[in-house]
């Protein structure tokens, strides 16, 4: 069954000197959040922004993804860490998304880890969305 989720945006202004506020969302989960240029483009950010939101979305199914595969093959993990960086370069868009996971899946050998971290990076469906990125990289280990 397809579902549909549903963000409402409003901005004021414009690029450069405008500022928006994410007011609602189809769960509520993630509440109002302001966005503004300088929180997209510079270093120190005050507020969340496009890049973000599809870094944690990225992290989360990802994660999704991994856990499924693992369970399917009978190792089922513990616990997953997974954080994603997006790299946003203004005047070209988002040119790199880093993804790392740290997993405690019991019974589970380096290699076998390895390659269903790469299938969950290839087909989850965030990864699918981001297809066009110049580079998405994985660093997946299990922890001791």
């Amino acid at each position: 069954m397809a579902t549909d989720r549903r963000a409402e945006v409003r901005w004021q202004g414009s690029l450069m000197e405008g500022s928006g506020t994410i007011v609602s969302t189809t769960s509520g989960a993630i509440g109002e959040q302001a966005v503004s240029w300088p929180n997209r483009a510079e270093d120190n950010p005050t507020a969340t922004s496009p890049e973000e939101l599809i870094a944690a979305a990225h992290a989360a199914c990802f994660s999704m993804a991994l856990s499924n595969g693992l369970a399917k093959d009978g190792t089922p993990p513990d616990e997953l860490r997974t954080s994603a960086i997006v790299t946003f370069q203004p005047g070209e868009g988002i040119t790199r998304v880093a993804l790392t996971v740290e997993a405690s899946v019991p019974g589970l050998g380096a290699e076998a880890f390895q390659a269903a971290a790469q299938t969950a990076k290839e087909n989850c469906p965030v990864s699918k969305a981001l297809a066009a990125v110049p580079e998405i990289s994985l660093e997946a280990r299990l922890s001791s």
